[in-house]
């Protein structure tokens, strides 16, 4: 190996807004030497969901940071909420986690080439997959939560698609999305009811009373 991947993916269940797909590299020769090399630039470094929007946004100038300084890279691919409607879920997940991968393996940020899959081990979250001519990758079950490539990769995703839906925020005041971010929750839907369903809104993901 001479690169370690992390994949995570934000926005799987939100009613409203894009889908991302964050990918964090390091280069490492191995699991281990990631995990140490991590470490030492983002000590204590916690997955996404266990912080607040204040500290993920303090995470991501350090990432930043990191990445100025040529010690890691990172890239986040969208799919937005149409293409969601279109596609489905599951293929829009696979689009932005390929835009990512492409993204960084050409990006010869850590390598003067453009790095070559088979040099990569690849660490992902949950069920996601990477395409098969990364022939050295793992899935693990709360990958965000054990692996800091991971967690780094889900903060990425989440800051990036955060800030899009504060965007989504100023531009539709009565919706709440700097909020809740889109996710269905009772002041969301209050919402909807009382103004209707706008452009950003996952129509598949509505039930069909809310499309009356």
């Amino acid at each position: 190996m001479k690169f370690v991947f992390g994949v995570d993916e934000v926005g799987r269940g939100p009613i409203a807004g894009p889908v991302a797909v964050g990918v964090f590299a390091v280069a490492a020769k191995s699991e281990s030497e990631a995990r140490v090399k991590l470490a030492k630039i983002f000590p204590k470094v916690k997955e996404s969901k266990q912080l607040s929007e204040m500290k993920r946004e303090m995470w991501y100038a350090k990432i930043l940071e990191a990445k100025k300084s040529g010690l890691i890279d990172f890239s986040v691919a969208f799919e937005s909420e149409k293409a969601i409607d279109t596609k489905g879920i599951a293929v829009c997940i696979r689009s932005c986690i390929v835009k990512a991968l492409n993204e960084l393996v050409n990006a010869k940020s850590l390598s003067r080439e453009a790095i070559k899959s088979a040099d990569v081990l690849v660490l992902l979250d949950g069920g996601l997959k990477v395409p098969a001519d990364f022939i050295h990758q793992k899935t693990i079950i709360k990958g965000d939560a054990k692996k800091s490539v991971i967690a780094l990769a889900s903060i990425a995703a989440k800051v990036c698609r955060d800030r899009k839906m504060n965007n989504l925020a100023r531009k539709y005041p009565d919706y709440g999305f700097g909020i809740h971010k889109g996710y269905g929750t009772k002041a969301h839907y209050n919402a909807i009811e009382k103004r209707g369903i706008l452009p950003v809104h996952r129509k598949s993901f509505l039930h069909p009373f809310e499309l009356a």
